[in-house]
C-alpha cells in the first residue's frame, strides 16, 4: 500500500479533533487549580508528554477510521464507491495491517504517560499502577472503537443512539480528561464534568454523518436515527445537544465545587468570564447549525458531507481552543 493510499484510509480532517481534544485537556489542566506543580513550570518534559498523547490520539482515531472502512466494506460501495477499499487501491489485508499497526502505535506509548512528578523513562515504566490514568483511558477509547464496528463485540453502530454514545464517550469525554492525566490526576471532578460536557455535545452531533449514508446503512442493516425516525424527526432529536451543552457551560462556569477542599473554589477553574462568553458564542453557532439542519432535512441525504457536519467538527475544536484560552488567561 503507498503511503498516500494509507493516508487517505486514515482520513486526515478527522484527525484534528482528537489532536486538539489532548492538547486542550492538557493545557486546562496545566491552568487549573489542580495543577500538582505550583510554579506552573513549562518544562520540556511536560511538553514532550503532551505532543505524544496528542499524536496518540490522533493515531487512534486514525485506527478507528481504517478500521470502520474495513467493517463497512460493503455499506461504503454504496455511501462512499471512490474510497480505496472500494475502488481497489487497497486491499482487505493491507488495511488490516494498517488498523493494528496504528492501534499500537496510539496506545503502547501512553504506558510511559503518568500522572506527575514522575519522571524518567524507567520510572514511568515502573511507576505504580495508579499513576497510569492516561493510559487506561485510552484503553477505554480503543474497546470502544471496537464495539462501535466489529459484529463480534456488537457493532453499535447498527443500534441509533447507542451508536453515538459509543462515540460520545470516547471522543468526548474520554479524550479531555485523558489529555488532563498528562499534568495533574483525573481524580477530581473537574475533568469530568469538562468532559461530559464534550461528549454531550458528541451524543447528537455526531449523528450528523449519518444523514449521507442511509442508503447503505439500510442495506448493511445499520439502523441510525435518519432510518429509524427519517431525516425530520431525527434533525429534531439530535437539535439540542448543538447547544444544551455550551448553555450548560456558560452556567457552570460560576457554579462552586462541592468537593473542593478550598471554600468557595468553583467547580470550573479556569477564567469563568471567558468560559461563559466561549459557552454563549458556541450556543449561538448550535443554533445556526440548527437551522442548516432544519432548513431541507431531506437534502441531508443528497450530500455526502452536509455542512452541518463540517461545523461539528469546526465547533469541537473551536471548543477545544477556547478552553485552553480561558485555562490559560
Amino acid at each position: 500500500m503507498s503511503p498516500s493510499t494509507a493516508l487517505k484510509l486514515t482520513r486526515p480532517f478527522t484527525l484534528l479533533p482528537p489532536l486538539f481534544g489532548i492538547f486542550s485537556g492538557a493545557i486546562c489542566a496545566f491552568g487549573s487549580a489542580h495543577n500538582p506543580d505550583p510554579s506552573r513550570a513549562v518544562t520540556g518534559s511536560v511538553v514532550l508528554v503532551v505532543a505524544l498523547g496528542s499524536l496518540c490520539a490522533s493515531l487512534l482515531n486514525a485506527a478507528s477510521n481504517v478500521l470502520n472502512q474495513i467493517t463497512d466494506l460493503e455499506l461504503d460501495r454504496i455511501n462512499k464507491p471512490d474510497r480505496p477499499l472500494c475502488t481497489g487501491e487497497a486491499s482487505i489485508g493491507a488495511a488490516w495491517a494498517l488498523t493494528w499497526v496504528l492501534y499500537v502505535l496510539a496506545f503502547l506509548p501512553t504506558w510511559w504517560i503518568v500522572v506527575p512528578p514522575v519522571d524518567g523513562f524507567l520510572a514511568r515504566a515502573l511507576a505504580p499502577l495508579g499513576t497510569h490514568e492516561c493510559f487506561f483511558l485510552f484503553g477505554g477509547g480503543f474497546l470502544s472503537t471496537l464495539v462501535y464496528s466489529l459484529p463480534a463485540l456488537g457493532r453499535t453502530k447498527r443500534y441509533g443512539m447507542w451508536a453515538n454514545v459509543t462515540i460520545a464517550i470516547p471522543r468526548g469525554c474520554l479524550l479531555k480528561v485523558a489529555g488532563w492525566t498528562m499534568v495533574a490526576s483525573s481524580r477530581t471532578l473537574e475533568p469530568w464534568v469538562i468532559g461530559s460536557i464534550f461528549g454531550l455535545f458528541l451524543l447528537g452531533a455526531a449523528c450528523t454523518k449519518d444523514f449521507s449514508d442511509v442508503e447503505g446503512d439500510r442495506a448493511g442493516g445499520c439502523r441510525t436515527l435518519p432510518i429509524l425516525h427519517g431525516n425530520r424527526k431525527a434533525v429534531q432529536i439530535i437539535s439540542p445537544f448543538f447547544v444544551l451543552p455550551w448553555v450548560l457551560l456558560a452556567v457552570l462556569a460560576f457554579v462552586p465545587d462541592p468537593f473542593a477542599a478550598v471554600p468557595g473554589q468553583r467547580l470550573l477553574t479556569g477564567n469563568s468570564t471567558l468560559l461563559a462568553l466561549l459557552g454563549v458564542a458556541l450556543a449561538a453557532w448550535g443554533v445556526y447549525t440548527v437551522r442548516l439542519l432544519s432548513r431541507n432535512p431531506e437534502e441531508l441525504s443528497t450530500t455526502e458531507n452536509h455542512p452541518s457536519w463540517t461545523h461539528m467538527y469546526l465547533m469541537m475544536m473551536a471548543a477545544q481552543v477556547g478552553f485552553a484560552v480561558a485555562y490559560v488567561f
